[in-house]
């Protein structure tokens, strides 16, 4: 039996390439999954503190109710901005909600600044606190997951990922991107002085 030495070059080199084909596709899906898993980790980070701030602004609220009288507007748009925001609304969604309670937020510490029998209640300084760490934390896990976005996006729009995109039907997913007056860190200081 005579081999042909060119049909062998050409089946070797044939399945090389298609070795090469399966190992991209394998080492893209695992890289897309990866990231996607990711990606939801820190969204859900991002929802235990956007949780926690909903659970505390309750107890703000009450703490400079009876000493606010005359600025029930005030309250009652923390309120209403407290309750658009849903664990089970797509984060989109959470993300304007969460967009309106900072703004809401930043009214209020702000009003309550112009009191200062307010500004002085320890209990009051205390949520002020509170409220102010879990401001910085929304921040500090909206960075995360906007860069674990970014990485995914990119990827599912790179060659290999784009093909493998429109097989497994991968979409982009949106930033949580904050409104351009919600770029700036807010004065939360409740301090007198």
């Amino acid at each position: 039996m005579n081999v042909d030495p060119v049909a062998v070059a050409v089946a070797f080199a044939v399945a090389l390439a298609l070795l090469l084909v399966f190992f991209l596709a394998v080492t893209t899906f695992n890289l897309v999954v990866a990231l996607r898993q990711r990606a939801d980790k820190a969204w859900a980070n991002i929802e235990v503190v956007l949780q926690q701030r909903h659970d505390q602004l309750p107890s703000l609220v009450s703490a400079v109710k009876g000493l606010m009288g005359f600025e029930q507007a005030v309250l009652e748009e923390v309120t209403r901005q407290r309750s658009r925001w849903s664990p089970d609304d797509p984060p989109p969604t959470q993300a304007a909600a969460s967009d309106g309670t900072s703004a809401a937020v930043r009214t209020l510490l702000a009003t309550v600044e112009a009191y200062p029998d307010i500004s002085s209640d320890t209990n009051v300084l205390d949520l002020q606190e509170r409220i102010s760490r879990l401001e910085e934390m929304i921040a500090d896990r909206r960075e995360l997951y906007n860069d674990s976005v970014y990485r995914y996006n990119t990827t599912i729009r790179q060659v290999p990922g784009v093909v493998l995109a429109s097989v497994f039907r991968w979409r982009p997913r949106e930033f949580f991107e904050a409104k351009t007056e919600d770029r700036e860190r807010p004065d939360v200081s409740l301090r007198a002085g």
